[in-house]
């Protein structure tokens, strides 16, 4: 159940209604806390194919309370800071706004979960990770945690219900004391709560089995994080580097913002360009593949969308009102729209997406710095997505 916010709690949600300071979050990171490098590797950069440009630029699509919209208009209502669109693998549109710069890493938030999920689905695969066992088997000091009694698969589908520090369980609430763990800055006068992730996840206790509900939580992917650690022996930044990062021709080191103790916020705290993430967006279109080079198992790619028995049909998105209906899929941390294109995205606060539309031959990468409120709606970017799909398909 969520609890009701006391007015004490109202301190925990300052800053997402400023776009100026979800700006300066989303596109200057390592300039708030510290930061460790993914690598890109000793290669040159891949070539991303370009279209002839101007095939969107008369473009319209959905925008919010139902209106149609110019792409620009729906641009400038998304406070988006760049848009890419790769059409069966050509760029096909670039651009980018509010001075934000190609080569600056930008902010994905939560869509960095799907980043780890395609990780941990590619070691299972290889027989490394066992889904089907107790985290605590990996991570001892998790036992007797909600995180460590719960198996890895439920951590990879959002399946545990836990409560921290004794706290009725409020998703908004926890997400920014979560943020207050990672950056002193955010700390509210006389804060004596945990100074890293560790400890943060050591306060989660169980409230219900795990594995029976969907419930949106970031220690999952942290206890997630830290059970690939322990299988690998590296560091989060390593293994993305090492997996993925240094194989897809990136352009930039992308980051990962680090706690006190170093350990990476793999939970949403990575960033990157908008040209590499579309990078492994078209990694994953392509099955894995780079060209003639399989860099991720096909049979990994090939079910992301797929959302095996036992787990929900449908959820409701994170920031959608309580009585909206639920519609989506969720599996091994990406989300499923349940289309007919067999379209997933990875998504994060303030409007981050990598969107990935098999049957459209689509990949789109959107980067912004919306204010979160509930007086503002939120630009409906799936749908103008989709448009932009069918457009180019005609």
């Amino acid at each position: 159940m969520t609890g009701t916010t006391s007015l004490a709690d109202l301190v925990w949600a300052r800053g997402f209604t400023d776009s100026t300071w979800a700006r300066q979050l989303t596109t200057a990171g390592r300039e708030i806390m510290p930061s460790r490098p993914v690598w890109r590797g000793p290669g040159r950069p891949g070539v991303l194919p370009a279209a002839a440009p101007g095939a969107l630029d008369d473009l319209r699509v959905p925008g919010s309370y139902g209106r149609t919209l110019t792409l620009p208009e729906l641009l400038a209502e998304a406070e988006t800071d760049a848009l890419l669109v790769l059409h069966r693998g050509s760029l096909v549109h670039e651009q980018y706004l509010h001075g934000y710069e190609p080569h600056v890493p930008h902010f994905n938030a939560s869509a960095a979960k799907s980043y780890l999920g395609l990780l941990a689905a590619t070691l299972a695969h290889e027989g490394l990770l066992d889904r089907s066992a107790e985290v605590g088997k990996y991570v001892p000091e998790l036992a007797g945690t909600a995180f460590g009694e719960a198996r890895v698969d439920d951590l990879l589908h959002m399946g545990t219900q836990m409560s921290y520090a004794g706290r009725p369980y409020d998703k908004a609430l926890e997400a920014q004391r979560y943020f207050a763990v990672l950056t002193p800055r955010l700390r509210p006068y006389g804060y004596s709560g945990p100074a890293t992730i560790r400890e943060h996840l050591a306060t989660a206790r169980a409230t219900g089995a795990p594995g029976v509900e969907f419930r949106y939580e970031n220690g999952n992917v942290e206890a997630l994080a830290e059970v690939l650690r322990r299988v690998t022996g590296v560091s989060t930044s390593a293994l993305l580097s090492e997996m993925i990062w240094s194989r897809i021709g990136a352009e930039e080191d992308a980051y990962y913002l680090v706690d006190a103790e170093g350990t990476e916020a793999a939970c949403g705290g990575f960033s990157a360009t908008a040209r590499d993430v579309a990078r492994l967006g078209e990694l994953i279109r392509c099955g894995g593949a780079v060209g003639d080079r399989q860099i991720v198992p096909e049979e990994v790619t090939a079910v992301v969308a797929g959302v095996p028995d036992g787990y929900p049909r449908r959820v409701r998105f994170p920031s959608a009102p309580a009585d909206a209906p639920a519609t989506l899929s969720y599996h091994d941390l990406w989300w499923v729209l349940n289309d007919p294109y067999g379209s997933f995205m990875a998504s994060g606060i303030h409007g981050q997406r990598l969107f990935i539309s098999p049957a459209l031959d689509l990949v789109i990468v959107h980067f912004a710095s919306q204010v979160v409120s509930p007086a503002v709606p939120q630009a409906p970017l799936v749908k103008a997505f989709l448009a932009i799909g069918r457009h180019l398909g005609a």
